[in-house]
């Protein structure tokens, strides 16, 4: 009898932990808006699947990647994506790779994103001088010059590049934790969506003259953009797999005195009260008499200790009377969902660099009671527009959602990127990027 109470038991305890770590997937696709009309669907995470008895070697097979591409672009790099698009049996899979081919000195794979995937990179050929940028408030770069057989990984989320620094071609093969990772060019996204983003909430966010915006605005186009393909009509598949990341980066080592992984350790429940679930101050308004004329209040798991594994924090925004912004910047690791309480804001966000819809930019004018979403990863943004102040909150589907402000990523990083990747990804001359760094 106690055997048969073991196996209930054990029984329970492995249904509830299936419980614990199943969960809906992760997205495949900048978003997927519901609707009641079945005949209007487009798709979902990933495709429908075949029958397995009609599947053969060809649904899991690619030949191309041995093929050096053409560089001569204003860039001087070409990728070539090997994912579901061209490999169908990739297909909820979780995993893509790509080719990366680099011009001589100056080939560059700019600045970008991967709001779906984490990224690891070897080098076949030459030398690359690549990095990534922390998010906020240190906005690190952590660079390396890789040779042959080096490799180096960019974290889900983070800005990050590749630039040719040796006299000859250079060819890297990267995999990425996702059949549709998604691109967004930063420079591309921010100066290149369409419909433009208002040029005077770029020339603050970015503290330039707005001529300058408008040069850029003119200089890119959708020629110079990445391509992904779309997903098409498909199931979406709940299982288990390794919770998301509560910081940048987890570096594994062997020594007991680590920090943290996801999260913080656990209090004994016994010793829990209503103060490990409390904040106060949120009535508060915040100084918006400094900077881009915005404060940003959160109340996350460093305010509120209860929050930890809850996956979910809480902001106000306080916006300074007309011009008060919360600049375009990213969250890693969270979707935002915002409601105006006081004034009116123009919000927006960018789409990644997909076919069809390249870094379109979805905009909305906001009145108090308004609510807004902000996919996970992509770049967005909110601009007081009223003659008052304003003041929002946000939900964020994360305890530790991260900050990424754009333009404090790619010109304020500490130590600098390299100029000359910066002049060419933003086609601008040294000296106006030399400013800019000086500024961040």
């Amino acid at each position: 009898m106690k055997g048969v109470h073991f196996l209930v038991a054990f029984v329970f305890l492995a249904f509830a932990a299936s419980f614990a770590f199943a969960s809906d997937p992760s997205p495949l696709q900048d978003f997927c808006v519901a609707i009641n009309d079945t005949k209007e669907g487009v798709f979902v995470n990933g495709k429908l699947c075949k029958d397995p008895k009609l599947a053969t070697a060809k649904d899991f097979f690619f030949s191309g990647l041995e093929i050096s591409r053409n560089t001569s672009n204003p860039l001087g790099s070409v990728v070539t994506p090997a994912n579901v698009a061209q490999i169908p049996g990739l297909n909820t899979l979780g995993i893509s790779l790509a080719r990366v081919d680099y011009a001589p000195y100056g080939g560059l794979n700019p600045p970008h994103t991967h709001p779906r995937a984490t990224e690891i990179l070897t080098v076949l050929e030459g030398t690359l001088y690549v990095g990534f940028v922390t998010s906020n408030p240190d906005n690190r770069l952590i660079t390396k010059v890789l040779n042959p057989g080096d490799v180096f990984v960019f974290p889900v989320g983070l800005v990050h590049f590749q630039f040719n620094v040796g006299k000859t071609k250079a060819v890297a093969i990267a995999a990425l934790s996702s059949q549709n990772p998604g691109v967004i060019t930063i420079a591309n996204a921010v100066f290149g969506s369409t419909p433009p983003i208002r040029s005077d909430v770029l020339a603050k966010a970015f503290q330039v003259d707005k001529n300058i915006v408008d040069h850029l605005q003119k200089q890119f186009c959708t020629d110079f953009l990445l391509v992904f393909v779309l997903m098409a009509l498909a199931s979406s598949i709940a299982s288990a797999y390794d919770p998301s990341p509560l910081q940048d980066f987890c570096v594994a080592m062997d020594e007991t005195d680590g920090v943290f992984v996801n999260g913080k350790f656990c209090k004994d429940p016994k010793d829990v009260t209503e103060k490990d679930f409390f904040f106060s101050g949120l009535n508060l308004p915040g100084d918006t008499s400094k900077g881009v004329g915005s404060n940003v209040t959160a109340v996350n798991v460093e305010k509120i200790p209860g929050l930890n594994t809850l996956g979910i924090s809480f902001a106000r925004i306080d916006f300074a009377p007309y011009g008060g912004l919360n600049p375009p910047h990213t969250h890693p690791r969270a979707t935002e969902i915002i409601v105006v309480v006081e004034g009116t804001l123009y919000v927006g966000f960018v789409t990644s660099n997909i076919a069809n819809a390249d870094n379109r930019l979805i905009t909305k004018v906001l009145k108090p009671g308004d609510v807004f979403v902000f996919p996970i990863g992509l770049i967005h943004f909110q601009f007081n527009v009223g003659n008052t102040k304003a003041v929002a909150f946000a939900g964020l589907s994360s305890q530790n959602a991260g900050v990424i402000t754009v333009a404090d990523a790619v010109f304020g990083s500490d130590p600098p990127i390299n100029p000359d990747v910066l002049a060419k990804a933003f086609r601008l001359d040294k000296k106006v990027v030399d400013n800019l760094q000086k500024k961040f």
